[in-house]
């Protein structure tokens, strides 16, 4: 049990790091469109999120599978980007129907390529372990804890702009969008592949 709670506080910390902001910025993408109505598909994104994560987690741990970290530190801010476009796009209502299948599919992808990012060191923490499985649903579960933080705290600062400052929705999403669009230039320009 010791070793699940160690995990925990580490999957947590994971994902609230204010150095490694990726995951903040990506969650703030991926909640941006949703408000307090519409909570649960966000929650639903973002254990999709924590599932493939951990996945990939445990592909590298298990050494099943190894992918190129300089193409993994290059997608990260590529999903962040897309992520922030589609949310930006989803306010002129084109992807009104198909949206959540469309978000539900690419979050597998981007929570695979955002394990992959952490399975180096989380494959030497795991190389003392003799059993996995405990760490790793230990991350999983304060992975899941900070990730529901930050789409809290995004529905509750869509609450305060829309529905008490009055600011309209579309105008919300498209400038959370921007700004993390610009907040992220930067991470893909210091980590493209060329």
């Amino acid at each position: 049990m010791q070793d699940f709670w160690f995990y925990l506080k580490l999957g947590f910390h994971h994902v609230l790091d204010p150095t490694a902001y990726d995951h903040i910025l990506f969650l703030i993408a991926l909640a941006a469109p949703f408000g307090f109505r519409s909570w649960k598909k966000a929650i639903i994104l973002a254990t999709i999120f924590t599932v493939a994560h951990c996945l990939s987690l445990a592909l590298a741990a298990y050494g099943l599978m190894e992918v190129s970290v300089s193409l993994v530190e290059f997608l990260i801010p590529v999903t962040i980007l897309i992520t922030a476009l589609f949310s930006f796009f989803s306010t002129y209502g084109k992807f009104e129907n198909q949206g959540m299948g469309i978000l539900m599919a690419s979050t597998i992808f981007f929570g695979l390529i955002h394990g992959f990012g952490f399975s180096n060191y989380f494959r030497m923490l795991m190389a003392e372990e003799t059993e996995k499985t405990i760490p790793l649903l230990g991350f999983a579960t304060g992975i899941e804890i900070a990730q529901v933080l930050i789409i809290l705290f995004v529905l509750c600062l869509a609450y305060i702009s829309q529905d008490v400052l009055g600011i309209k929705k579309k105008y919300f999403v498209r400038v959370l969008s921007i700004l993390i669009f610009l907040i992220t230039i930067p991470l893909a320009i210091k980590t493209a592949l060329w």
